[in-house]
């Protein structure tokens, strides 16, 4: 056919390609879907899910956790909770996104009524990526702080208080006067050239040079929520270089994301190998994986509920789950593809690594609790407090502290990255759902005007209140809504799709698999996963603390915006749902019942999946509406 339509087979074929790849450059020649297109190699994939799993929680929560929780003992919890929640809700999702070949919205014609929940994972998503690459930001200033001949935070210099110090400060003494022995403030003491009885001198804690580094020089931190500031300008450009990273990663979408994770995704590994190896050849090192996961281990830990529901809470995060990202990755998978052995490689992957980065990062606070004369339990901190205080100041007290600074910093850019350009895969998967034609013609200016959006409204984050931003949108988005949206997936599609057909859809594309083979995951997705969920929602909700940072507690003001912000995200669910069951035909039972049957476009994407089951879909699947679709047509289940 080609040889009649044109002169020269060889020029027409090469026209062709210069026209499919100018028009839709996202789809290679060896797509089975030339619609969406699928990834490139296995390994594209795979590294993607890894780098999207893997994310800062794995360097500076998890070791802080094992630690605060027993120890060596927090791994058998860990463990358990890793079976019965994360990888049932990681193998459900993968499944999902590469059945249907669909982002996590689209993806919910597999239960109409429920699609409000795929619209909460893709608006907390953006929510988190606000913030997210706030932080990329934070470690890019400290990147290139670091190339200097002596750390900035090395000392207390021009811009430190009388607080600065990295030994405790006396403010008080006796001392020897003409009347007598006296106790005196050391200021009184100072100005009248006197000189402290040894022993009798009262001290309180200084604050590090890293400390008032992090306030006063990177972040100007403000007093408070209330006084919002100006915006630290080097910081708005740290925050626009690290949107320029992403939208250059991401404007061919998995055709070049797929690529830049062969680095973003394996770097980290390189530099905890590097940091683990320095840290253990370090004095005081052994004492500091003793603390971590060795002769400390305390296993009467495991009698208490909390050490439980941080194991599930940390599983449950660290993996991605019900974020929408595992479903918009998975959706370029061919249709074939193990998405089994995928789920267990990946969150094997992502396990390991949180126990690897722990001893990497312990080896190193041991080697500073050992030279400040401290107890490792001081030196140990969580979150903002390990990577931008803690980690800066053991790394300044090392030998070539700028090279190990600028590898730890590097390797929290690249952590940080991936996991970003997942969460924008994700919006822009959800737009190609919903405009596929317009996201052909118009991928990168529609890829760059997401960043752009997202840049001006990070751009709060990056004033002197900036930080009380951060955690505010960490502490109330990245919380109860993904929750609420995980248990609503299971919930929706193992007790009304139905837990049998699921598995159906699934061995379409892995093969049928024994009954054996199935016993585990039905009994998570039917009892015990849901259950697990729901206790720790009802945990966290009444555990409800008002958020504070610095021990600076949040307005009145600010905590009701937080709840708006997670209304916000949620409140789509009902919503969804009335303006679905309105639609639909029938009494108010008839319409309730309609909408929880697959619509009828529901299946594999392309039709040479379809099969016997899915052979009478009364729309393709390739020409997705953008509006939400109507289900007064849909057929019901077989």
């Amino acid at each position: 056919m080609d040889r009649l339509k044109c002169p020269s087979f060889f020029k027409c074929r090469a026209k062709q390609k210069v026209t499919a790849s100018s028009e839709n450059f996202h789809v290679g020649e060896n797509d089975e879907n030339t619609d969406r297109g699928n990834w490139s190699k296995k390994s594209d994939y795979l590294l993607s899910m890894v780098g999207y799993a893997v994310g800062l929680g794995n360097v500076w929560r998890f070791p802080y956790l094992t630690y605060t929780n027993g120890g060596g003992a927090f791994l058998i919890p860990y463990a358990i909770m890793l079976a019965l929640a994360g990888l049932p809700l990681f193998f459900l999702e993968c499944s999902l996104g590469q059945f249907a070949s669909l982002g996590p919205v689209s993806v919910w014609r597999i239960l109409p009524l429920f699609q409000g929940v795929g619209i909460t994972m893709v608006l907390i998503s953006i929510f988190v990526t606000i913030y997210y690459n706030v932080i990329i930001a934070y470690s890019l200033y400290y990147l290139f702080a670091s190339f200097q001949s002596v750390l900035p935070w090395s000392n207390c210099s021009s811009w430190a208080d009388d607080n600065c110090s990295r030994s405790p400060i006396v403010t008080a003494c006796n001392v020897s006067t003409g009347a007598g022995e006296m106790f005196m403030n050391i200021s009184w003491v100072t100005s009248n050239n006197l000189t402290c009885l040894n022993g009798s001198e009262v001290f309180r804690p200084g604050q590090l040079p890293s400390e008032q580094y992090w306030d006063k020089v990177t972040l100007q931190r403000s007093s408070g929520m209330d006084e919002t500031g100006g915006i630290v300008w080097y910081l708005a450009l740290c925050l626009l270089l690290a949107w320029l990273i992403v939208g250059a990663a991401l404007f061919k979408g998995i055709k070049s994301s797929g690529k830049v994770v062969y680095f973003t995704a394996l770097f980290p590994y390189v530099v905890l190998l590097i940091l683990l190896i320095r840290g253990a050849t370090l004095e005081g090192a052994s004492k500091g994986i003793s603390y971590y996961i060795g002769a400390q281990s305390n296993f009467t830990k495991l009698r208490e509920a909390e050490v439980w529901k941080d194991a599930a809470t940390q599983i449950f995060y660290s993996l991605s789950v019900a974020w929408g990202g595992l479903v918009a990755l998975s959706s370029y998978n061919k249709f074939n593809n193990n998405c089994y052995s995928d789920a267990i490689v990946v969150c094997l992957t992502n396990c390991l690594t949180s126990v690897f980065a722990g001893f990497a990062i312990f080896s190193i606070l041991g080697h500073m609790a050992h030279i400040s004369g401290k107890e490792v339990s001081q030196v140990v901190k969580s979150g903002f407090d390990l990577a931008f205080i803690a980690y800066p100041e053991a790394l300044a007290q090392l030998p070539g502290g700028p090279f190990w600074s600028i590898l730890f910093f590097f390797m929290l850019l690249t952590l940080g990255l991936d996991s970003q350009f997942a969460s924008i895969e994700t919006i822009t998967t959800t737009i190609q759902d919903l405009f596929p034609k317009a996201m052909k013609r118009m991928r990168v200016p529609i890829t760059l005007g997401c960043c752009l959006i997202l840049f001006l409204l990070g751009l709060v984050c990056v004033t002197q209140a900036g930080i009380y931003w951060v955690h505010l949108i960490d502490h109330f988005c990245a919380g109860w809504g993904i929750l609420i949206a995980a248990i609503l997936e299971v919930a929706g599609i193992i007790w009304i799709y139905g837990g049998n057909r699921f598995i159906e859809d699934i061995e379409m594309m892995i093969g049928a698999k024994r009954w054996i083979f199935w016993l585990w995951w039905r009994a998570c997705w039917f009892v015990i996963t849901p259950i697990l969920l729901s206790a720790i929602l009802v945990w966290s909700l009444v555990q409800f603390h008002r958020p504070d940072y610095a021990d600076i507690p949040y307005p009145d003001w600010g905590v009701a915006l937080g709840w708006c912000m997670i209304i916000f995200c949620i409140i789509w669910i009902p919503i969804v749902a009335i303006i679905k069951i309105v639609q639909a035909e029938g009494n108010i039972l008839q319409r309730i019942i309609n909408c929880c049957r697959p619509a009828s476009n529901w299946g594999p994407y392309l039709e040479k999946h379809r099969g016997e089951r899915y052979k009478d879909m009364t729309e393709p699947a390739k020409e997705p509406d953008h509006e939400i679709p109507t289900i007064s047509g849909s057929r019901k289940p077989e």
